[in-house]
């Protein structure tokens, strides 16, 4: 996974506010791949959050994947 890559999330984060599911950008790599730094937009583009993440807890996107949408203030 690089820079710019879309990926998803695996599971829920403790804050509640990120679910499994949800499809961030990764910002930043960190030490060749252990760690990244991703961002979480609305569709209107603006931030959900910019969370560091271990490797385990995204996986890249696949071509058969579509889109949904989940409302945040539920």
């Amino acid at each position: 996974m690089n820079e710019f890559d879309l990926v998803v999330l695996q599971g829920d984060l403790t804050d509640g506010r990120l679910k499994a599911g949800d499809i961030g950008t990764i910002l930043t790599v960190y030490n060749g791949g252990q760690a990244f730094e991703v961002e979480f937009v609305t569709l209107t583009g603006e931030a959900v959050a910019i969370v560091t993440l271990m490797a385990h807890q995204i996986r890249s996107v696949r071509a058969s994947e579509v889109m949904t949408v989940r409302d945040m203030t539920v």
